[in-house]
């Protein structure tokens, strides 16, 4: 009986020979590394859109910050509140109060036609109408160029990514939407959150340009403390005035990254799932002709004294080998193409534009190695074992 060191020797020395003999096998070799390649490739690349995107949405969400919609409305497009609402919920015990009043914008939101920079098609591109206690909500809000919009006037001021993204939007520009022609007077960061993506405006001066009367769709409100939500949704509720529902900022995005981030994902996996279909006959190909070519020498080890189990072992090491190549080769491409490539989509929650950055995470990375490690153990699988039940002396008398 074999002892386990022997054992362990066997499958070393077998191990080693085999790797000695790749560079006899280029061609071979080659196609193994990049079907596999491909496949990580692809795979984390297609997944680097829903994690940016998911990164851009739920990095938007603040804890101490709630949005307030109507009702049964999951988004705003689908909310309306009156005036007389709107100031009822700023009231509310739990907002934050500032000099200048609560820290409480009631906020319109509507979608205008923009061509995209890139192809010059038709986009929707959100125009937010915000009161002046908008900027204290969102205090990660920055003027970059130009200046804030002044109230009461037709003045925009536009995200980064939508001045990006979008034609029409440098500074000083003039823009027809509704039933005014509005003058873009400065561009803002947002910490590359979703109010990057839009255009914001002054509420007064957005609801008669779109017919609103004295309508809103949500209130965005600063909170006192994270903890102080409780409190401040349970007095809407219970409130007979009002018909609403608060939802703090960081949940209400994370839902709205739930449908594109699905999406993309089971897309991802699906194409990459074909592809690794691929992959795995090029590199089963790879094995069983690696195994062919040292017949003699595996025959001639058998011989000797080998177990089939250090075959098996070598056999499956290379193939996991090229794996882990491939799998290194298209995480390194996928993060050099794809990491921090900014575009925009279609957010299916508001019918509207978001512009994100592609992220290739860690997390991503160490699946696509997964993967290619998965790839070679199957297919280095059935070329080990036969590899292991080679008849010695058939093989020895092979030319």
């Amino acid at each position: 009986m074999t002892s386990p060191l022997t054992w362990l020797a066997q499958a070393l020395s077998v191990t080693w020979m085999n790797l000695r003999s790749l560079p006899r096998r280029p061609a071979s070799t080659a196609v193994a590394v990049v079907g596999v390649a491909g496949v990580v490739l692809v795979l984390v690349g297609v997944l680097s859109i829903a994690a940016g995107f998911r990164a851009t949405l739920e990095a938007t969400g603040s804890e101490d910050t709630a949005i307030v919609l109507r009702s049964g409305s999951p988004d705003e497009m689908s909310s309306g509140l009156s005036r007389n609402e709107t100031r009822v919920i700023a009231d509310a015990p739990g907002v934050l109060r500032t000099a200048d009043g609560p820290a409480a914008s009631a906020e319109l939101f509507v979608v205008v036609d923009l061509p995209l920079r890139s192809t010059g098609t038709a986009a929707n591109v959100p125009l937010r109408g915000v009161e002046p206690a908008a900027f204290e909500v969102r205090d990660d809000l920055h003027i970059v160029e130009g200046r804030r919009f002044e109230p009461g006037r037709a003045e925009v001021i536009v995200g980064s990514g939508a001045a990006t993204s979008f034609a029409g939007l440098d500074l000083g520009s003039k823009l027809s939407f509704g039933d005014s022609e509005w003058i873009v007077v400065g561009r803002f960061d947002a910490g590359g959150t979703a109010p990057e993506s839009e255009i914001w405006t002054d509420a007064r001066v957005l609801q008669p340009a779109y017919r609103r009367g004295d309508t809103f769709q949500s209130v965005y409100v600063e909170l006192e403390s994270p903890a102080a939500f409780d409190t401040f949704a349970a007095a809407l509720e219970d409130d007979p005035r009002l018909n609403v529902k608060a939802v703090r900022e960081s949940e209400f995005y994370a839902r709205q990254s739930q449908l594109l981030t699905n999406l993309v994902t089971t897309l991802g996996v699906l194409i990459a799932g074909l592809m690794g279909i691929g992959a795995v006959f090029a590199a089963v190909n790879t094995m069983y002709m690696a195994v062919a070519a040292r017949r003699r020498e595996i025959a001639t080890l058998r011989a000797l004294g080998f177990r089939p189990g250090p075959v098996v072992v070598s056999v499956l090491a290379e193939a996991l080998l090229l794996g882990l190549v491939g799998g290194a080769l298209g995480g390194a491409l996928a993060w050099a193409v794809f990491d921090g490539f900014r575009t925009s989509t279609m957010n299916w929650a508001s019918f509207s534009q978001i512009a994100f950055a592609f992220a290739v995470t860690p997390e991503l990375l160490v699946q696509g190695i997964v993967v290619a490690l998965a790839i070679g153990l199957t297919a280095g699988l059935l070329p080990a074992l036969r590899a292991a039940r080679l008849p010695v002396a058939t093989a020895l008398r092979e030319p």
